[in-house]
């Protein structure tokens, strides 16, 4: 039988039930089990693929082409596994199939109820991913906080799960945050009344996640445990970090994975830990340092490039090289006069993927500067197609050159909608999405990178390359080394007479792990050290 962890979060939100999902399955797997993982959102939108990355950070995009939550980059990251759409589902699509099913008359003349229609719907999704995954663990993050008015009916469900299958096979999780007061005080009456209201609705926590900026004292985590009604040794310390590949050693080293295991009576196999520890301490002391300017639209205290900064880090741990980011707002760029100064001491440029035409005359600037100084560059999507509208203007002479989505009326629509993409009206779910092949040309850095001729990457996006112009831009030298099967669609273009000058139509970003960096952030991050190196030999010259 799958056992069943259930994460939920109190206080406030964005407490690290996501981290601590993630870091908790990292420790069990390394035990040997087959875990997988479940985020549930309570919002009403179906999934995440409309919504504001500034209010909800970047749309997480899995192989079979769903959008979701950002916390499923942190599972897949952590377990070093790929997930389909049933790892992520929201109260929009809960409620969405069970009016559908109302509609087709499957509950026989009923009064439809939130319990138990709604809830029987939730805890169907929960069984059906533990029996399909075949997971020895099932983890469920439930996302918001514990006294939401949406939480309940998820909160409901999970504690149907603990009567249905019997309370030895499902432990209760719940990550608080610990106040403190601006002289520093602890406070633990808003953690306190956090479990209170998990109790109302019907849960008593297992294991409490006490997210703090300080070390908690022996007499704090007595309190705690009196008043919330947890043991001793389930109250678990989560202090901050900059590196939060080091929280699941943060764990192990407080016996959370052993607590786990005894409590779901498995057995407590050896944890192999070394190779996870050996990455750790390469992102902690590496061996040299680059520093890459992301230039995007969301760039102000915003998760929107999340999978980008993890990836440039895998990217880093793979060379041994510790990767700072210098964050430019691409939307002042263009009013900033001298453009060295804002890029001094940068050792490559990468512009992410978005959406709209705010900001973009910034990235087209920035990719530029990279191109005319000989900067290493990776344009991700968006930034695939700045970089072929900069090239169209600044080197093919195509003036006015832009994407039809920025500019309807461009004389040169050298990105222009895709075909099947004319006439939809829907927003949600309507895109290219998901894993696609690509062909590479075998003499080009694209290939060096991977060194394969055929790989597979996500798509989220809606305009393409336009075949019109292949002729003219490859002419002066843009390559087009990465083209769909068919050869209909281009894919990856690069440089001829650059060192490193790459643009892809499709999110690397999101197939890089810790212990698997992907190729072309490896690629992208080995170009930076060596432009570094050679800037420093032309200095010291």
């Amino acid at each position: 039988m799958t056992k069943y962890i259930f994460v939920t979060g109190g206080v406030v939100s964005s407490v690290g039930k996501g981290i601590t999902t993630a870091a908790l399955g990292r420790l069990l797997i390394n035990r040997g089990y087959k875990v997988m993982a479940l985020k549930i959102d309570p919002y009403i939108n179906v999934d995440a693929g409309t919504m504001n990355p500034f209010q909800h950070g970047e749309v997480f995009v899995t192989n079979d082409g769903a959008e979701t939550d950002l916390d499923l980059g942190h599972y897949e990251r952590f377990l070093g596994i790929e997930l389909t759409r049933h790892s992520n589902f929201t109260s929009g699509a809960v409620y969405s199939e069970v009016i559908a099913k109302e509609r087709r008359g499957e509950y026989l003349g009923q009064t439809v109820q939130l319990i138990p229609h709604i809830t029987d719907e939730i805890k169907r999704r929960i069984y059906q991913l533990a029996r399909e995954s075949g997971a020895d663990i099932l983890i469920t993050e439930i996302g918001g906080t514990i006294g939401d008015f949406e939480t309940p009916p998820f909160v409901w469900a999970i504690r149907d799960i603990g009567r249905e299958v019997g309370r030895e096979n499902v432990l209760y999780i719940h990550v608080s945050l610990i106040a403190y007061l601006s002289w520093g005080e602890p406070k633990t009456k808003p953690t306190q009344h956090s479990v209170r209201a998990l109790q109302e609705l019907g849960i008593q926590p297992d294991i409490l996640i006490c997210r703090t900026r300080k070390p908690l004292t022996e007499e704090l985590r007595r309190k705690i445990s009196i008043f919330c009604g947890v043991p001793l040794e389930g109250v678990i310390e989560s202090r901050d970090t900059d590196i939060v590949y080091e929280i699941p050693l943060i764990y192990e080293k407080q016996g959370l994975a052993d607590l786990v295991i005894r409590k779901l009576n498995l057995k407590n196999n050896p944890p192999k830990l070394d190779e996870w520890r050996e990455m750790v301490e390469k992102l902690k002391n590496p061996k040299h340092h680059v520093t890459v300017a992301i230039v995007g639209k969301y760039t102000k205290g915003s998760d929107a490039y999340i999978s980008v900064q993890e990836a440039l880090k895998h990217g880093g741990i793979a060379n041994d090289t510790g990767v700072k980011i210098k964050w430019v707002d691409s939307e002042s760029l263009p009013r900033r006069r001298d453009l060295r100064k804002v890029f001094a001491g940068v050792d490559g440029i990468l512009v992410p993927g978005g959406f709209g035409h705010r900001g973009i005359e910034g990235m087209i600037l920035a990719v530029k500067y990279a191109r005319e100084n000989k900067i290493p560059f990776l344009g991700l999507c968006l930034g695939m197609q700045c970089m072929v509208i900069e090239f169209a203007r600044n080197v093919a002479g195509l003036k006015g050159a832009n994407s039809t989505e920025f500019d309807p009326n461009t004389p040169h629509p050298v990105i222009d909608l895709m075909p099947e993409q004319r006439g939809i009206i829907d927003k949600g779910g309507t895109m290219r999405l998901g894993l696609y092949p690509c062909i590479l040309d075998r003499n080009s850095k694209a290939f060096e990178a991977y060194k394969q001729p055929i790989i597979l990457e996500r798509h989220r996006h809606r305009y393409e390359f336009n075949n019109d112009y292949r002729e003219i831009l490859s002419s002066k030298g843009l390559k087009l080394c990465g083209l769909s099967p068919g050869g209909e669609l281009v894919e990856m273009v690069e440089l001829e007479d650059h060192p490193w000058m790459i643009g892809v139509q499709f999110h690397p970003e999101f197939r890089s792990k810790p212990l698997d960096p992907h190729p072309l952030f490896r690629a992208f991050v080995k170009a930076m050290l060596e432009y570094k190196n050679r800037k420093g030999q032309g200095e010291r010259r």
